[in-house]
Formats: structure tokens, C-alpha cells, sequence
């Protein structure tokens, strides 16, 4: 009984082309992409905001392994974010970084560090960034090499 009360709705969520272009539904599945999340979305080259958090966690924490996720293009549908970022839209990044300056810190403090490095970055707009941080060791046990 519940299935059927789901079925429909799942339908609008997943097919929208079946949606009528004049229904009052229509603008939830047509957003108009913006020139600046265009420029970084889907692409192989880093905006300025990436780069810039790339050349500062760098400096900082001299890492052994090193992976940044520009998740903007997730995000752009919020008004707010469309206008941060330093224009280019890149508002929200996950990092992956391995440094031997966590080694003997609690999650907490290895965060401190990630993000101090990247004040600035924040005060320009970056919005959201997700951090994991682990030493080496914690690297290698996990099965990385």
C-alpha cells in the first residue's frame, strides 16, 4: 500500500521529462547552469579556488598523498552559492590528505590544521569542505600504499 503512495512520486523525481513544460513543477527539474559552474563542473582542470587550496595544504602540511574533490556542481542549484567562491563557484571540496604532522593528533586538531591553512580560502567563500586526515601509518594500514 505504501509502494503505490511512493510510485508516483518517484516518478516525477527520477523521470522529468515526463513533466509537462508548462507544469508548475517544470523549474525544480530545468535549472539554467551559469557560465562560472560550467567552467569547473565536470572538467579535468582546477579552478582557482582548487589550485589555491592545492599550493596552501601543500605549504602547510607537506603531505605524502594529496586528493582534492571539487563537489560544486552538487551545490549549484543554491542561490547563495552561485555568487561565491571568489565568482568561479567552487564553494565545496573534499580533501584526502596523508601527512606525517597528524601523526599522534585526534581528528579534531588535524581538522584545525586543514582549515587554518585554508582561512583565507573561507573568508573568499569557500563554503563547505570535507576533511579526512590521517597520518601515514593510518594510510598504509587501511590498504593504501
Amino acid at each position: 500500500m505504501l509502494l503505490s503512495r511512493v510510485a508516483p512520486v518517484q516518478a516525477l523525481l527520477f523521470a522529468p521529462s515526463s513533466i509537462p513544460a508548462r507544469s508548475r513543477l517544470w523549474p525544480l527539474f530545468r535549472r539554467p547552469l551559469n557560465a562560472a559552474t560550467m567552467a569547473t563542473a565536470g572538467s579535468n582542470q582546477a579552478g582557482p579556488v582548487e589550485t589555491a587550496i592545492r599550493e596552501k595544504l601543500m605549504a602547510a602540511l607537506a603531505p605524502t598523498h594529496l586528493e582534492i574533490s571539487n563537489d560544486s556542481h552538487a551545490h549549484r542549484h543554491h542561490a547563495p552559492m552561485r555568487a561565491v567562491g571568489g565568482g568561479s563557484g567552487e564553494t565545496h571540496f573534499s580533501v584526502q590528505v596523508v601527512s606525517e604532522k597528524f601523526q599522534g593528533l585526534r581528528m579534531i586538531a588535524r581538522h584545525r590544521l586543514v582549515n587554518d591553512s585554508l582561512k583565507d580560502e573561507f573568508a573568499a567563500g569557500l563554503h563547505a569542505l570535507s576533511i579526512k586526515a590521517k597520518s601515514p601509518e593510518e594510510y598504509e594500514a587501511a590498504g593504501n600504499a
